[in-house]
């Protein structure tokens, strides 16, 4: 892949976006974003991932790119005259793209933790909320600028990483809110100086990599299923995933190791 870049080392993923200079996302990056966690999220290698833009980048991530937008958006279906036809479901959907894109976070298997730098601007914003979790830094800031182009979208996201009134607030007025404003709100974990940031994402990220890996995927979908649910029914599902992981006999090496005291050794199994 061009504009993401994967790592993995002691079960913990580091997903990289690298598109110079302010990582606009264009449909490219969108796909490449989307392979990464779907990559990751068929292996076996990682159990918790960090998603980052490149350190040295200016932003985290400017949003849509607008120059690459109408070319997702013609009716033909052709990125550009004279090209071969795209993708179908594309051409009658032009959001399908980015939804897919922060849909993969969402629902990918291991846990995705944002480390935010900078900026994160509207579609930015939608794929910081559709993470796990999220660790900035004392200079990020986010903010929904769509409202200032002539279009909408990232409220619904941002509902969910700030709550619908000061996600509101941002929809309307295109406004910057900061990573302590947020933090505040309950949708960052932690807010720290931008030399500490890797460091305490992956610290988060290598604590989730120490559990049961199958017990860690579980979690993270029953987590997302009892999102939007009432409490009985959120509880009664949460039952449920307790049933499947005691399939797993890593479910069983964790009590075990637990009343032994002593670290389990986990076989995906």
């Amino acid at each position: 892949m061009e504009n993401v870049h994967i790592e993995i080392d002691d079960r913990v993923a580091v997903v990289t976006i690298d598109r110079p200079p302010v990582n606009a996302l264009d449909g490219q990056t969108f796909n490449e974003i989307a392979e990464a966690m779907a990559f990751l999220s068929a292996g076996r290698e990682a159990s918790a991932i960090v998603l980052r833009a490149l350190p040295s980048a200016r932003v985290f991530c400017a949003g849509v790119d607008l120059n690459d937008s109408p070319r997702r958006f013609r009716p033909d279906g052709r990125p550009e005259d004279g090209a071969p036809q795209g993708d179908a479901r594309e051409q009658v959907d032009a959001g399908l793209m980015p939804r897919r894109c922060f849909e993969s976070i969402y629902t990918c298997g291991p846990p995705v933790i944002a480390a935010v730098h900078g900026m994160a601007i509207g579609a930015g914003v939608a794929m910081v909320a559709s993470c796990d979790m999220v660790v900035a830094t004392t200079e990020a800031s986010f903010a929904l600028t769509e409202i200032n182009v002539g279009v909408l979208g990232g409220v619904r996201h941002a509902q969910r990483l700030c709550g619908p009134f000061l996600a509101k607030r941002m929809f309307l007025t295109g406004e910057f809110v900061t990573a302590d404003e947020i933090y505040r709100r309950g949708g960052i974990e932690e807010v720290v100086e931008p030399d500490q940031l890797m460091d305490k994402a992956l610290n988060l990220a290598r604590v989730i990599a120490s559990k049961s890996p199958i017990a860690v995927r579980l979690a993270k979908e029953s987590a997302n299923r009892v999102e939007d649910k009432s409490l009985a029914e959120g509880y009664r599902t949460e039952q449920d995933y307790t049933q499947r992981i005691k399939r797993h006999a890593d479910s069983d090496e964790a009590r075990l190791a637990f009343v032994e005291k002593r670290s389990p050794v986990f076989r995906w199994e």
